[in-house]
Parts: C-alpha cells; structure tokens; sequence
C-alpha cells in the first residue's frame, strides 16, 4: 500500500495500468472460478440444475471412466 502511495505522491496522479492490472485480474479469476464452479459437484438442493450453455465441458479420468 505504501508503494502505491508513494508512487502516487512522485507523479500527482494514479498510474492507469496499476489499475488495469486490478481489473484484468479481477475478471480473469471470477471467469475461472465460474467456470470450476459450474464444473464441479453441485451444492445440496443444486444437483438437477442445468449449467449455463457457455461454460464448457471439461473432460476428467473419472468422467471418461464413468462413461465406459
């Protein structure tokens, strides 16, 4: 934090990549933990829900094992 202050005073304005960063970031770990959630097993009383056409299929040993 104190970084960020500092860097702040040096120049007079907040750098705008510090704050790309942040949302790039921000964005990229909401998508993937969306994307594990949906993937994984269901909470009680979510089990017959229907997962959302964008998210994809990932393929585990155990998936193709229960296939067979």
């Amino acid at each position: 934090m104190y970084l960020f202050m500092e860097a702040t005073a040096a120049t007079g304005t907040f750098p705008v990549y510090f704050v790309a960063v942040y949302v790039v970031g921000f964005i990229a770990a909401v998508s993937i933990g969306s994307i594990a959630w949906y993937n994984s097993k269901r909470p009680a009383g979510w089990e017959d829900a229907q997962k959302p056409n964008i998210v994809p299929d990932i393929k585990t040993e155990n998936s193709v094992e229960a296939n067979k």
